[in-house]
């Protein structure tokens, strides 16, 4: 099956922002939906609050008319940004009476949240999660099921 464009442009995106320190879960421009509108914040209208689900006035209108932006509907940004937001340990609505992690932008943090966010986006597009590393440990009667090439270096 062949990647939908939407998913490969979200994992592209997703990962170079991670790599470049450019993933931020406090900024709308830098956060996952941030960085998958390609920096942008306009986004952050769709709603009164970031991580939560509750379309605002303009992202139901967005919603009604069936807009998407880059591939995503309002409703699937918000479910992306809220996800992100519970993996990396943020208690939602984000605000400053809630509690968040000391450090939102390490690494390891930031690794949890786009883990879910990977699964999440390949659900939304019906194909098994790109990050799940399970099958190539699956064996039959001590002999793995799979077989890859090993290219030492």
């Amino acid at each position: 099956m062949e990647t939908p464009k939407r998913l490969e442009q979200a994992l592209i995106k997703l990962y170079n922002a991670f790599h470049n320190n450019e993933l931020n879960p406090e900024c709308c421009s830098a956060c996952a939906v941030g960085n998958i509108l390609d920096n942008r914040d306009s986004w952050k209208h769709l709603t009164n609050g970031h991580g939560s689900l509750e379309l605002s006035y303009v992202g139901r209108i967005h919603q009604n008319l069936g807009r998407k932006f880059n591939g995503y509907t309002p409703i699937e940004l918000l479910h992306i940004e809220k996800i992100f937001l519970e993996a990396c340990g943020f208690i939602l609505p984000l605000c400053h009476y809630n509690p968040k992690p000391k450090n939102s932008t390490n690494k390891e943090i930031l690794f949890n949240g786009l883990c879910a966010v990977v699964a999440h986006l390949c659900e939304l597009d019906g194909l098994a999660n790109v990050m799940d590393y399970s099958k190539i440990f699956e064996y039959e009667k001590e002999n793995p099921v799979y077989k890859f090439d090993a290219i030492y270096l």
